[in-house]
């Protein structure tokens, strides 16, 4: 990794009328370093930027606390209760508050300063699970808490997941872009196979009490990172009425047509991938594999993270490569072609490197669509927009429950996995065909768009 001179001058990022890089990057009073970005090269450039790198750490942070959240949650419901119904229960509270939340959120995000309302929100967080920890220490584990917390805590994880994917383009230029968002992917993956492990041992070291003092304490170094941060000065004109501002970026999407091509297209992986990976692998260790011990479960779900971490390399390293558009659809389709072959198969060690092939061509798309979603989008309704565009999110629980009642109805997972894949890789073949859109475009003109 090669980053630039420490002495140069500070720029910032924004709409741009041409790719020349004086006139696209032009210099501000914020106070993160001149990156020159046909300077900047390679897997980690930007890392370069120091503001970045806080990001970055603050999010893996986030990643972890919410990975041993959940893990928790559910093992305390679960242990409670014994009931499958109250922990599918408790994930559907905490996902009606984040999606109610959400155009709210992005609400916020446009009108508020960055560096407050992150602030803000990770102090909430700090707060709610400190409670809930001292509850749980001192003998008062009640059903109803959990269920107020996970409410809460959908409401707070809203805001900041939105929020920190807008804040990269408050600190990285717009040509290091694909680069960031595939670092946070990648940090993203990371959590996502070692996180539920680092939930579970802590669990056994501190209990559930400890556990949510350890994710409070989490909180506290997030809020650390979020401090150093300098965040650029930011002036929108915005409406007066809330709702209207709401409904503002709702319009944007309607008529937007690159920005509503790929949220389209991004909407096959939370109703048909998805599920999947999620709801799918405990029936698979079981009914296909014979696991009695949990073991060969976290070594599916690890697998797809693992393969996730090497796609979200390999999309970082990928520089200005133009087309896209066509390596997003490849990468669709190649993945619903993996999950096929993973149906198919019956041998633990084939499925173990099929899946991590799936998380490999999953990383590249996901990286993919949400880069080429947020280049499209104007900075003055990036928040508005982008809580819209996460809306998706809704489509999962509803993917959930078709593989969920398939794998029931066709006598176990293979069939309904089948389903499900072939309908995304069908997606990708007619999204080819029918949208020019996706087909013609490149990155440079995206980075360039106004």
């Amino acid at each position: 990794m090669r980053c630039p001179a420490s002495e140069r001058d500070t720029m910032t990022k924004g709409a741009v009328h041409e790719p020349d890089i004086d006139k696209e990057f032009p210099k501000s009073k914020s106070t993160q370093k001149n990156i020159r970005p046909t300077e900047t090269g390679g897997t980690f450039a930007s890392l370069c930027i120091p503001d970045f790198r806080l990001l970055l750490t603050g999010t893996l942070f986030t990643n972890a606390a919410q990975w041993i959240q959940q893990i928790t949650l559910n093992w305390l419901i679960y242990d409670l209760t014994g009931s499958g119904i109250m922990l599918g229960t408790i994930n559907l509270v905490r996902s009606f508050a984040s999606l109610g939340m959400i155009p709210v959120a992005g609400f916020l995000i446009d009108r508020l300063n960055h560096r407050m309302l992150m602030v803000m929100t990770n102090c909430f967080l700090f707060v709610i699970t400190l409670v809930m920890g001292l509850l749980l220490l001192f003998g008062y584990p009640r059903i109803w808490y959990l269920f107020v917390f996970a409410f809460l805590g959908g409401l707070a994880q809203a805001i900041d997941q939105n929020l920190r994917q807008v804040a990269v383009f408050d600190l990285v230029p717009r040509l290091l872009i694909p680069n960031a968002v595939a670092i946070i992917q990648t940090g993203w993956s990371l959590m996502r196979s070692f996180g539920p492990g680092i939930g579970g041992f802590l669990i056994l070291w501190f209990g559930p009490g400890g556990n949510f003092l350890v994710q409070a304490g989490a909180y506290v170094l997030i809020a650390i990172t979020i401090i150093r941060i300098q965040f650029p000065e930011r002036k929108w004109e915005m409406r007066s009425s809330p709702l209207e501002n709401i409904l503002e970026g709702i319009r944007y999407v309607a008529g937007g047509r690159v920005t509503r091509v790929f949220m389209l297209t991004g909407f096959v992986l939370p109703l048909f991938i998805i599920p999947i990976f999620v709801i799918l692998p405990p029936v698979y260790a079981v009914d296909v594999f014979g696991d009695e011990s949990g073991k060969v479960l976290g070594f599916l779900m690890a697998s797809v993270g693992v393969g996730g971490i090497f796609g979200g390399v390999v999309v970082a390293s990928l520089g200005r490569f133009e087309r896209r558009g066509l390596m997003q659809l490849a990468s669709l389709l190649l993945l619903s072609l993996t999950l096929i072959w993973f149906a198919l198969t019956n041998a633990l060690w084939v499925a173990l490197l099929l899946l991590a092939l799936s998380g490999f061509f999953e990383m590249i798309f996901l990286t993919t669509n949400q880069t080429l979603l947020q280049l499209s989008i104007p900075d003055k309704l990036r928040g508005r927009v982008t809580s819209v565009v996460n809306l998706n999110a809704a489509l999962a629980p509803l993917g959930g429950l078709i593989a969920g009642i398939g794998s029931d109805l066709m006598g176990g997972p293979k069939v309904i996995t089948i389903v499900l894949a072939g309908i995304s890789a069908g997606a990708a073949v007619c999204i080819f065909l029918g949208s020019k859109t996706v087909r013609d475009y490149q990155l440079s003109k995206a980075i360039a768009r106004v």
